[in-house]
């Protein structure tokens, strides 16, 4: 996206007020620290403190472990930017993904040589021993309406495709590797297909809402579920082995990570993983006590009996009783997102407001401006986090959100202002020329108060629009009420994603009320009058 002329030198100063307000974010590999790093699925998160609860007990590093990082796009950028040092990759996803290499492959040997060599020569990264684990997708079918149809296999669903209502996950729907590769591969259309959340399929599917998803291989949902896993009888998907992605700079510095890692190697086969992600997905244990769990049972760490878990059992006790347990927390959290929110909020209206009066006056800079705004408007909120992470001085913190949050609340903003300022009857405005008002009084006087209204409803669209976005932070760990809404959509917890929606769908109520009372108090009472 272009940024040109005052546009692109009020958004690049706005972006640098912002940082200014929160404090740096320590980045990885930083002296004796080291950050593991998953992304917002089970296994991701189970593989991420397998490897974290590892390295702190078998070695002196300072080991954090930030999960639910969004999808690959924001690890892998995380990992570039050296905000994270390591993270669980698939050859699969390196290979068509990351590396974007045209071909197909079905040798798991080969796979994993060309990303490990690819990666050190491209990048400075290595892929370090697999843990044993293959989890390539997969197609998974009602199995009674499989039965009826007589579906076993994928290349069966060419001749059934357009009776069935699909659901695929986010980033299926949108890979070579999956949807847009599997279509043509097999020669399949549905009836209809819907992207959705990955951990709300099952449900999907057993409510009837979708007739057939997409699943990992090692989902611990398939065990729960009557579904029939279709044979992928011409061999579409490849190899999807699991290992620890690292940044070679860091094992430089710390050699003892790649002996203690190594540990790991060929440890944790398709078995053992589809128990540890049913143990989490469908008996509601935290992925940190089961990572634990697994390494006292394999002998990497000692049992020291104290339990990790800080949650609760999945259907225990009642709602309310759940949410007043999470009183504290939950203000935390919207403290957190209430400093995203208004901070950006205010710098937009620091930026647009002046911004839109100014191109009332220049016709071009107007047409340049709003198309600036709008362009960015249109880029989705995760990507353009992720593209934040790689900016200097912003990474994988709170100021990336604020930036992100920023740039979205410039269109309302400044549209308003300009509609507005602009909406002032002429007549008024050669009636104030005739009595001698300068340009500037003319200002002040007369457009601003009359387009007061219009501005602040600006602000108001731009906070509300803020405070659900905001809910997107917890992608790149920067907080907020996003945090339970994304852990409970891997963990399929409908209690802890209502506690994160729940209270931002309140503070975008509350919001939206205080500042219309802004409204009526800044609107001049003539202008009030006449409107009643």
């Amino acid at each position: 996206m272009a940024r040109r002329r005052s546009t692109a030198l009020g958004v690049a100063a706005g972006a640098l007020v912002a940082c200014a307000f929160v404090p740096p974010t320590p980045v990885a590999a930083q002296d004796d620290r080291i950050v593991v790093g998953s992304k917002n699925f089970t296994e991701s998160a189970i593989l991420g403190e397998i490897m974290a609860q590892l390295l702190r007990d078998r070695t002196d590093l300072e080991v954090e472990h930030r999960a639910s990082l969004g999808g690959t796009l924001v690890c892998f950028e995380a990992l570039q930017a050296g905000q994270i040092d390591l993270y669980a990759e698939y050859t699969g996803t390196g290979w068509a993904i990351i590396l974007e290499e045209p071909g197909r492959i079905d040798d798991r040997l080969r796979a994993f040589l060309h990303v490990q060599r690819e990666f050190s020569e491209r990048y400075g990264l290595e892929w370090m021993s697999p843990f044993g684990l293959n989890n390539t997708y997969a197609l998974a079918m009602d199995r009674e309406l499989a039965e009826e149809l007589d579906v076993t296999r994928v290349s069966d669903l060419a001749r059934v495709g357009p009776q069935l209502d699909v659901g695929f996950s986010i980033e299926f729907y949108e890979r070579e590797d999956g949807w847009l590769g599997l279509r043509p591969f097999y020669g399949i259309e549905f009836a209809q297909v819907r992207a959705l959340e990955h951990g709300l399929a099952y449900e999907a599917i057993e409510a009837g809402a979708i007739d057939l998803m997409d699943a990992y291989s090692t989902d611990g949902k398939l065990l729960r579920y009557d579904l029939r896993v279709l044979d992928d009888d011409r061999g579409f998907f490849p190899p999807y082995n699991a290992a620890p992605l690292i940044r070679e700079e860091t094992l430089a510095e710390h050699p003892e990570v790649r002996e203690t890692l190594d540990l790991l190697a060929f440890r944790i086969g398709n078995d053992e993983i589809i128990a540890l992600n049913d143990a989490v997905e469908s008996d509601g244990e935290d992925p940190a006590e089961v990572a634990r769990r697994f390494l006292v049972e394999e002998g990497l760490i000692g049992d020291t009996g104290e339990s990790l878990s800080a949650g609760r059992s999945r259907g225990e006790g009642s709602f309310v009783g759940f949410f007043a347990s999470r009183w504290q927390e939950t203000l935390r959290l919207s403290g957190e997102h209430l400093q995203l929110t208004v901070i950006a909020v205010l710098l937009a209206t620091l930026l647009a407001v002046p911004l839109g009066i100014w191109v009332t006056r220049h016709p071009l800079a107007e047409r340049v401006s709003l198309g600036s705004a709008g362009a960015i408007q249109t880029v989705p909120s995760l990507a353009l986090l992720a593209f934040m992470i790689a900016v200097p001085g912003l990474g994988l913190s709170v100021r990336s959100a604020i930036v992100a949050l920023f740039l979205y609340s410039i269109l309302p903003i400044l549209r308003n202002t300009q509609a507005g300022i602009n909406g002032v009857a002429p007549e008024l405005i050669d009636a104030a020329k005739g009595l001698g008002l300068t340009p500037r009084q003319i200002l002040l006087k007369i457009q601003l108060p009359i387009a007061t209204r219009t501005i602040l409803a600006g602000v108001r669209t731009a906070t509300v629009i803020s405070i659900g976005v905001a809910t997107l932070a917890a992608f790149i760990g920067a907080g907020g009420l996003g945090e339970p809404i994304v852990t409970g959509l891997y963990l399929n917890d409908t209690w802890l994603i209502l506690s994160g929606a729940l209270p931002a769908a309140v503070l975008a109520l509350l919001a939206d009320y205080l500042l219309g009372r802004l409204e009526r108090v800044l609107t001049p009472r003539g202008l009030l009058a006449v409107e009643s």
